[in-house]
């Protein structure tokens, strides 16, 4: 049996000739659609060409540069998140995607409009995670202004020029924490909300919901300020030693943001008798979590998914790159997941 030509091809694909040539050859433009009706046809008929035409379909992608900016290189979580945005970028079939994943460990938000500003003149499009601070929003109003758009990634922003937002419901997070701690616990007492920053738009308003359900459903409970902890560990380990010392009828710990690390390391220390007492909801799913649910120390965690936010973070800057001109947000909420001792895979 003779071999598929080339004309065999474009009358299984029902093109003209002219476009399968193009497509080989790569001396023109090919609508995706099309692509995908050739390769369709070459893999039915036996094509001899077909690992070309996939190496054409590729060339004839759009090429987008992303930019990712994250923070504390030393914190797995956002070692996690970093990957899953590449793995999620590698695996995209509608575009070749070049990533410049960087972490700024200095949180102040002069260095982080610095880098933001610096990572803009090599991007199509940027995601941030980061506190709000109006030198932030300065940066983003100036990117904005030349045509690179920015999306808020985990934290919303409060600059009116950002392109987007993906994220979870943290509403729903900060009363989910809150239903955890009131059904698990062995009988009302203190409850401690931690968290990293007010400037984190995501957990101020988890610290704030959390409040809310206490008050409606948990009146017999008695919520404590809230402890900043600056996204330490070593200040979340002090704070839960401290409060272990003054508060014997503590019930509750939320870990509203960084520090579960050091506030595992409290717990164990203490008596196992002490620990069935305390119940620690966290929004962290890095290895030190893991090993805290497996250990049945973390009553609950409530985190972002790691496939998930990753695929509709690019998809929003994909997006935004085609439409440069709107002067719309994009806003993707995604479910956050629920983990706990019992359904932490391993």
């Amino acid at each position: 049996m003779n071999r598929p030509t080339i004309a065999d091809l474009s009358k299984a694909a029902g093109v003209s000739l002219s476009t399968v040539n193009r497509l080989l050859h790569g001396t023109g433009s090919v609508r995706q659609e099309t692509v995908d009706r050739i390769l369709d046809a070459a893999d039915e008929i036996g094509f001899y060409g077909l690992g070309s035409l996939r190496a054409r379909k590729r060339e004839n992608l759009p090429h987008r540069r992303l930019g990712f900016l994250m923070q504390q290189s030393h914190r797995p979580l956002y070692q996690m998140w970093a990957e899953g945005i590449t793995d999620a970028a590698a695996r995209y079939a509608d575009a070749v995607i070049e990533t410049n994943v960087q972490f700024e460990d200095d949180l102040s938000p002069e260095a982080v409009a610095t880098n933001l500003m610096k990572m803009g003149e090599n991007a199509d499009a940027l995601a941030i995670i980061t506190a709000d601070h109006p030198l932030v929003s300065q940066a983003i109003d100036e990117l904005r202004a030349r045509g690179v758009p920015v999306v808020a990634y985990v934290t919303d922003l409060s600059a009116a020029s950002r392109a987007g937002f993906v994220g979870t419901d943290n509403w729903k997070a900060g009363r989910t924490a809150a239903w955890f701690v009131s059904q698990t616990a062995t009988e009302p007492g203190r409850v401690v909300p931690l968290i990293g920053s007010h400037r984190y738009q995501c957990q101020d308003i988890s610290d704030a919901s959390f409040r809310s359900y206490m008050r409606e459903h948990a009146p017999d409970f008695q919520v404590a300020e809230t402890i900043l902890t600056h996204e330490e560990p070593e200040n979340a380990y002090s704070i839960f030693r401290r409060l272990i010392d003054e508060e014997p009828d503590l019930r509750g710990l939320f870990v509203n943001g960084g520090g579960i690390s050091g506030v595992l390391r409290a717990m164990r220390e203490l008596p196992i008798e002490r620990q069935r007492d305390i119940r620690i909801i966290c929004r962290d799913i890095g290895p030190e979590a893991r090993k805290g649910l497996t250990e049945g120390l973390i009553t609950a965690a409530l985190c972002h998914s790691i496939e998930k936010m990753p695929r509709q973070l690019i998809e929003v800057m994909l997006h935004l790159v085609e439409r440069r001109n709107t002067a719309s947000i994009e806003q993707r909420i995604v479910p956050f997941e629920i983990i706990t001792p019992e359904s932490i895979w391993t």
